[in-house]
This record gives structure tokens, C-alpha cells and sequence, in this order.
């Protein structure tokens, strides 16, 4: 059964849907079975998987409204991965959402449905705590923060942290942090350098040793539809989301031999 993964931070600019859409390519590289949520009103990851936002006949937005079942909406992407698309319809969903009994259920309710197909389910969240985010924090089971590493950024990541401990007591308490990643990064900025050791120094075994460079050929891939596997995987941002695929694979096999030993033991 899949595991289910939303890319979350508050602040935008830092790489979210980029990261959603080359980790989804990365791991059906690996190959793994492999379904992405857009969950974004701005239907990035649905563009940048080669699917025109404007021209879908259904969307995450008639599943969420109960119109249509997740298997009815998905649609195939070249890169080898499954799409269940967004656009801006999802901001009048939201709307439409606030009265409905069991709002923050909806999303989590739609993939069980279609769990059972995928090893990994990527939510691309917006770039915000609204009801979407919460309906995809409350669906799945890690939550991946990608940052840049910035003036603020650990203040930021902080205070995100914290929003989402205080989620888990009342929405989903086997809510887990998978890592915080750090994307667009400049290895001759110092600031940027400084802020990383800092990251590292706080918050341990929660960043991810794998990089995410700025990168010309990163930032033209989504304007061809295409991730950067697909783009030009031999560059330094498709060897880099490769590694962070298999970073986060060697993760998820650390964690079964865990609970594996746990349960001997029990």
C-alpha cells in the first residue's frame, strides 16, 4: 500500500512543485508505482507533467465535491507516473467545502480508493495553511518541507514544524516529518552556506543529505511539460532529485527493518 507524501511549506518560491513533480519521475525511475496529487489552485505540477490545465474535462476538484472517483480522473504522464490534476477550480472547491460535514476528510477519503495501486502517493500542497493543505496533511502519512536556505528560513521551518505537531493531535496523529530538503541552493553564497550548517546543526537526521542545486535546466523543464528526468536527467538537477529518490528509498527500507525489529521484539 502506498505511502503517502505531502510536499508542505507556507512560504513559496522554494521549490515545492518542483520537488513534488521530479521526486514523482525520480521514484517511477526506480521504478516504483507512482500517483501525484495537484492539490495546487495553480495547477503547477499539472503543467509541468505535460497535462494543460485548461483543457481538463475533470479534475482533483470533482473528486473532492464528490462529482467523481479518483480512477475516473487520472490521467497517464510520459514520465512515467500518475496524475490526478489541478487548476483553479480548486479555489471555488474550497469554498464550497467549508460547510460540508467531514471537509478535511475529503482528499484521504478519494485515495484510499486508489491506494492499494501505488507504492507512493506526492501531494503537491499550496503554498499555504488552507483547507487543501489540511486535507492533505490529514491524508497522508509524511509531510516533505523543502526550503531555501535563506535569511528567516529556519525561523519559517520552525514555526512550520510546530503547525504541523499541532495538526497531528487533532487531524492525524501518525503524521510524520520525512525531511526537510534543501532546494534552489548556491554553493558560493555564504548566507546560503551559513543557514545550512545551521539547519543541519538543529535539526539532525531530519535533512536530507541530498541537495537540490539551482540549475538552468531544472528551471526550463517544466515550460516543455516535462520533469527534469525527462528534460535532461544527466543534469545536476535530475542527478539530484535521482539521489533524492534514492535517499528517500533507503529511508523507507530503514524504517520497515524498524518496525520489523520492533515487532520481533514485542
Amino acid at each position: 500500500m502506498a505511502r503517502i507524501i505531502a510536499i508542505a511549506n507556507q512560504k513559496g518560491g522554494v521549490g515545492k512543485t518542483t520537488t513534488a513533480v521530479n521526486l514523482a519521475a525520480s521514484l517511477a525511475r526506480a521504478p516504483k508505482r507512482v500517483l501525484l496529487v495537484d492539490l495546487d489552485p495553480q495547477g503547477n505540477a499539472t503543467m509541468g507533467s505535460g497535462v494543460d490545465k485548461r483543457e481538463l474535462e475533470a479534475s482533483i476538484t470533482d473528486v473532492l465535491l464528490g462529482e467523481a472517483q479518483a480512477r475516473e480522473v487520472i490521467v497517464r504522464c510520459e514520465d512515467g507516473y500518475d496524475l490526478l490534476p489541478g487548476n483553479i477550480d480548486l479555489t471555488a472547491a474550497e469554498i464550497r467545502l467549508m460547510d460540508a460535514a467531514g471537509r478535511e476528510q475529503k482528499l484521504k477519503q478519494a485515495l484510499e480508493t486508489v491506494r492499494a495501486g501505488y507504492d507512493f502517493i506526492i501531494v503537491d500542497c499550496p503554498p499555504s495553511l488552507s483547507l487543501l493543505t489540511l486535507n492533505a496533511l490529514n491524508a497522508s502519512d509524511s509531510v516533505l518541507v523543502p526550503m531555501q536556505c535563506e535569511y528567516y528560513a529556519l525561523e519559517g521551518l520552525s514555526a512550520l514544524l510546530d503547525t504541523i505537531e499541532a495538526l497531528k493531535g487533532r487531524l492525524n496523529p501518525q503524521l510524520e516529518i520525512e525531511g526537510v530538503l534543501r532546494t534552489m541552493y548556491d554553493v558560493r553564497n555564504n548566507l546560503a552556506n551559513a543557514v545550512s550548517a545551521e539547519l543541519t546543526n538543529h535539526f539532525g537526521e531530519l535533512v536530507f543529505r541530498t541537495i537540490i542545486p539551482r540549475n538552468v535546466r531544472l528551471a526550463e523543464a517544466p515550460s516543455h511539460g516535462q520533469s527534469i528526468i525527462g528534460y535532461d536527467k544527466a543534469s545536476r538537477g535530475g542527478v539530484a532529485y535521482l539521489g533524492l529518490a534514492g535517499e528517500l528509498l533507503r529511508r523507507q527500507r530503514e524504517r520497515e527493518q524498524g518496525n520489523a525489529s520492533k515487532e520481533k521484539a514485542a
